[in-house]
């Protein structure tokens, strides 16, 4: 956890910079997801970054709890969530894996790009299902790197020598992740694929 948290830290700035790589599927997984919001929803976003899609979701709900495994992320969001004058996102230090959440206290749980850099994907979405209340929806943009980025399996732990990948980078298929959210319990509602070499974005229910 500590090299994973060294990473995230060290590139933090650079990435808070970086252009979405595309901003075109980006607007519609937001359209999207707004589309279930309701003023009054408590969310939950896992591995919020430096809190771009918080921010762009918190005019839309009542709250957004925000965690990243990053020190440095979290400053970065805080600060642009102070410059738009958004008061109804809390951003705070945590591992997914030790995070405190009162069982079905949420409204919507999103992780985005974040599920493969997970060691245990299976424990995370069961722990997802017991935080969302029933009737509660899972949000998800996962990269499946199995289906077409199989070849980067050898060269990861080179990039990771040079700083250049995550301490955990796990390969699964579309349809496995999929096979996880539904063995966890839930309804796929919504699922889109917006090219091969694109994150399979989801929206799952969990059943009333």
């Amino acid at each position: 956890m500590d090299q994973s948290v060294k990473f995230w830290d060290k590139i933090a700035e650079k990435y808070s910079k970086q252009p979405v790589a595309d901003e075109v599927s980006y607007q519609k997984k937001l359209k999207v997801t707004q589309a279930y919001f309701k003023s009054d929803m408590q969310v939950l976003e896992l591995g919020c970054g430096t809190g771009s899609t918080a921010i762009v979701h918190a005019p839309f709900v009542e709250h957004i709890r925000a965690v990243d495994v990053s020190p440095n992320m979290i400053e970065i969001a805080k600060r642009k969530a102070e410059a738009k004058q958004i008061a109804n996102i809390t951003f705070e230090v945590s591992a997914v894996e030790s995070l405190n959440v009162v069982d079905e206290s949420m409204d919507v749980v999103m992780a985005h790009s974040l599920l493969h850099l997970l060691e245990g994907k299976e424990a995370v979405i069961a722990r997802i299902f017991e935080m969302l209340k029933p009737g509660g929806l899972f949000v998800s943009s996962t990269m499946c790197m199995n289906d077409a980025m199989w070849f980067l399996k050898p060269v990861i732990p080179m990039m990771r020598l040079f700083g250049k990948a995550p301490e955990v980078v796990r390969f699964f298929s579309a349809k496995q992740l999929l096979k996880s959210v539904t063995d966890a319990g839930f309804e796929i509602n919504y699922k889109w694929h917006p090219g091969k070499t694109k994150a399979v974005f989801i929206v799952a229910k969990k059943p009333d």
